[in-house]
């Protein structure tokens, strides 16, 4: 099965434009988004309800865009997001519990953790010669066997109940305001991350092996080392988001990292905003924490409703939103460009009468 319809264009209809090499480029609109974002809390604060729902649109926002590497750079369908995440949560929870090991080095051992799995889930993907269809096959059971193991393991994880996190209870991440910043962080974090990425000699491999898995190879690249790299790379940042949270909420369970509730709603924001674009995530993320607050009461349909929106977006929308209105935009601009030549080129005629 390839997975590209054309040079530039992932086989869900994502669009990655060669990126620019100027920081000017990234850094500016990163800190834009830091600055509009920042004001959140000025409107929110004094409802810890809002706040959690804003953290938790954050943290989404950290999962699209770790997804986003994986999926959008490397064309890996790893639809085991909440479980990656959940490794760093559980890890990070269990390690600072249990083990006694400060919280940064609970955090750190737990990224490194989910960032191991992710380059063992890239590998098997990568040894067997795995297409899109049947990595997400692969990752979906990993999914499903890493919550049947939080079940099996009850004593150990509190199962369907849950299990308390005492670790970071004393600090400010268990404070109303601070843990958004933190959250905030990193998303910019990760964003920037990302774009030094598509900068890099790795984001040129990546585009290379997602456009064409074939002329890559015979343009030397590595394939089996880069789709690795970018197992790693998107996991660990996976983990580090589950870990942080697992910490700032002070309670995890199942469903705090189940399919249905992290990965769904993941693929989602990443196919409305974008796949393959850097602020593509973001935007997703901050359209459906919204949505998602409006849709509350309907409980369980909301899935279902994600679902159907999954199924227009790739047959309406298919490239998202962000690189739609960009299409749009410059070709209302090339059209522009186009009356004004030729308004110019008809006043500059002259009739010859003699």
């Amino acid at each position: 099965m390839r997975l590209t319809r054309g040079t530039g264009t992932s086989f869900v209809g994502g669009a990655e434009r060669h990126a620019s090499r100027s920081l000017v480029g990234l850094f500016v609109p990163v800190a834009a988004i830091g600055a509009v974002l920042a004001l959140v809390p000025i409107w929110l604060g004094d409802s810890r309800l809002m706040m959690g729902l804003a953290i938790g649109g954050l943290l989404f926002g950290c999962y699209a865009i770790a997804f986003n590497i994986i999926f959008g750079s490397t064309g890996q369908l790893f639809l085991s997001v909440g479980a990656l995440a959940g490794i760093g949560g559980y890890g990070a929870a269990l390690l600072g519990d249990r083990v006694g090991l400060p919280l940064i080095a609970s955090v750190i051992v737990a990224t490194l953790a989910a960032g191991l799995a992710g380059g063992v889930l890239s590998w098997i993907a990568v040894r067997r010669s795995l297409d899109v269809i049947f990595t997400g096959i692969v990752t979906l059971i990993f999914a499903l066997a890493f919550e049947n193991l939080l079940l099996g393991l009850g004593g150990v994880t509190g199962g369907e109940s849950g299990l308390s996190v005492d670790t970071g209870s004393a600090t400010f991440l268990r404070e109303q305001i601070p843990p958004y910043y933190l959250f905030l962080g990193l998303v910019l974090l990760y964003l920037i991350v990302h774009g030094l990425l598509r900068r890099s000699h790795i984001g040129w491999a990546f585009r290379a092996l997602r456009d064409d898995e074939v002329a890559a190879e015979l343009a030397g690249v590595n394939v089996a080392r880069y789709r690795i790299y970018g197992g790693l790379i998107g996991a660990a940042m996976l983990g580090m988001a589950g870990a942080i949270y697992a910490i700032n909420e002070g309670r995890i369970s199942p469903t705090t990292f189940g399919f249905g509730e992290v990965d769904v709603v993941v693929l989602v924001m990443l196919a409305f905003g974008g796949i393959g674009t850097l602020f593509g995530p973001v935007l997703g993320a901050v359209v459906f924490t919204v949505l998602d607050e409006l849709l509350i009461e309907f409980g369980q349909l909301r899935v279902v409703a994600y679902g159907a929106l999954i199924i227009v977006l790739f047959l309406w929308i298919p490239r998202g939103v962000l690189p739609t209105f960009g299409s749009l935009l410059r070709r209302l601009v090339s059209r522009r460009d186009t009356r004004v030549v030729d308004r110019s080129g008809e006043e500059g005629e002259t009739v010859d009468v003699t």
